[in-house]
């Protein structure tokens, strides 16, 4: 897995994108964050990028692009489909359907946002160790 990629984050809400910024950085992470506020553009980076970013971390409710459309257009975009980057809903919207829609479309987790700090930092330190561990195609073996 290349640790070292960006991890692509989007999030509308400004409050929420630096409580994830900051608990990436204290956690100590080599990673570059790379914020979007909706998957428009996060969908437009990921296309024009040569980076092979380590992790998504998307919203589900996000304007232009919600984060169930953003997942099904990387799912039908070869190229993108093709990277295998983990992609994993962190929300507030927990409701059964919306979950179970999002396994439907592949997700590779989804996890409700803690309402702490501490909380949120410790739950983006067990995703990051997961897919730290986790083989990939692009893994360096």
């Amino acid at each position: 897995m290349p640790l070292k990629g960006p991890i692509i984050c989007i999030e509308d809400d400004k409050d929420d994108q630096l409580l994830i910024g900051e608990a990436i950085k204290e956690l100590q992470l080599p990673n570059e964050v790379c914020f979007f506020i909706d998957g428009e553009a996060a969908l437009e980076f990921l296309n024009a990028t040569t980076k092979k970013p380590f992790l998504i971390l998307c919203d589900t409710n996000l304007p232009i692009m919600n984060g169930i459309e953003l997942r099904k257009r990387l799912s039908e975009n070869e190229y993108l489909r093709r990277k295998s980057i983990p992609f994993v809903f962190v929300t507030t919207s927990v409701n059964p359907a919306l979950v179970q829609t999002a396994y439907d479309i592949t997700v590779q987790g989804y996890f409700k946002k803690p309402y702490s700090y501490i909380d949120l930092k410790q739950q983006i330190k067990l995703i990051i160790a997961y897919w730290s561990e986790c083989l990939h195609p692009y893994s360096e073996l």
